[in-house]
């Protein structure tokens, strides 16, 4: 199975897509896939986002679509059947992470401390999100971690944004970060494709 960072390449950004319809998830990913973005981070926090990650698979079938708050064994399964290409969860528990590692695809398991970090680590897995990533101690913590958890690298989300991303990206241990002001609220309720792309590009750089 590849790392979760050889897919991501030389994307150094996770944006998420949160859409109310599978068609406005479909533009929003054309938008980020326009800035040369590989993959891109379906949230399930609406009731269309499976079905946005069946939209944006058939429509977009080079972009790596991801399933992010996946919560238990059920969504899993639920994601897969979407057709979601890797799975992202805010937290972990030692169930959610023996189905992740027995799901066959690319994981990123959440954690928010130093002993999720050594579970998520038992059970096999060696690049994580760190979420919410400003609210437990944020960069400062992840390069005080280096050292003691030699070997894992992170995905940081929550509360990272343009002006402090690269306090993330420029540590050894941090391989992308996540976010969602690549495509603001008020953009996609207007429609505003182009501006998703030129902040994509921007972050991306």
């Amino acid at each position: 199975m590849p790392t979760f960072s050889s897919m991501m390449g030389d994307q150094t950004i996770l944006p998420i897509v949160q859409a109310n319809t599978p068609e406005q998830g479909v533009e929003i990913a054309k938008a980020m896939q326009a800035a040369n973005l590989k993959a891109v981070e379906v949230v399930l926090r609406t009731e269309q986002a499976l079905a946005t990650i069946t939209a944006i698979k058939e429509q977009l079938p080079d972009l790596k679509v991801g399933a992010g708050t996946v919560l238990d064994e059920g969504m899993i399964d639920a994601v897969i059947k979407a057709g979601a290409d890797f799975i992202v969860t805010p937290a972990s528990t030692p169930k959610l992470l023996k189905a992740l590692a027995e799901s066959n695809i690319p994981a990123l398991p959440g954690v928010a401390s130093g002993s999720e970090v050594l579970m998520a680590r038992e059970h096999g897995f060696s690049e994580l999100k760190f979420f919410p990533a400003e609210q437990k101690g944020g960069a400062p913590f992840i390069k005080s971690i280096s050292s003691v958890f030699a070997g894992i690298s992170f995905c940081p989300t929550g509360g990272i944004h343009a002006g402090n991303k690269d306090d993330y990206l420029n540590l050894p241990n941090v391989f992308a970060v996540g976010g969602t002001w690549m495509a603001k609220p008020e953009w996609v309720a207007n429609g505003e494709w182009q501006k998703i792309t030129d902040a994509c590009i921007e972050a991306n750089q």
